[in-house]
């Protein structure tokens, strides 16, 4: 590992009652990434409005996604970022095994930290994916992931 600190940030995306991957990560081969923390903020309007199932996966493939470039945290580093990620599924990656799942409620925007030794990790030329599964109303998501590879 370079120790390459870096950032991926969806902005504000819409979804729908379909299931949906927001961010999808992508070691290149021969590297592996770390997920220190991820922020996901919904901006639901209604108090009434149902949780929504979040989880964190392996995917197998890429799916019909937008480019996401990743930021890194240091811009003096001089090595060039492997990692490469998209965001704003329009055709579902195939689904591989939850590594973590928690449910959100629609007003709610959290932190979750792995922490040193617990982080996630995305073995070189593998790929992970944050998608909501099946949400019960439409609404707006944000996520950020801080990683390192």
């Amino acid at each position: 590992m370079a120790g390459l600190a870096f950032t991926l940030s969806t902005g504000s995306v819409a979804y729908t009652t379909a299931t949906k991957t927001i961010m999808q990560i992508v070691a290149a081969s021969n590297h592996r990434v770390l997920i220190n923390e991820v922020s996901i903020g919904f901006l639901g309007v209604l108090a009434t409005e149902v949780p929504v199932h979040v989880q964190i996966l392996a995917q197998t493939t890429a799916g019909t996604m937008s480019s996401l470039t990743p930021v890194k945290t240091n811009s003096s580093d001089d090595e060039t970022l492997q990692t490469t990620a998209q965001h704003t599924a329009t055709a579902e990656p195939t689904a591989g095994n939850v590594i973590w799942a928690d449910v959100f409620h629609p007003q709610t925007a959290r932190r979750i930290t792995f922490n040193p030794g617990r982080e996630l990790v995305i073995p070189g030329g593998t790929r992970l994916g944050l998608r909501l599964l099946s949400p019960a109303q439409s609404g707006t998501v944000s996520v950020t992931a801080m990683c390192v590879e």
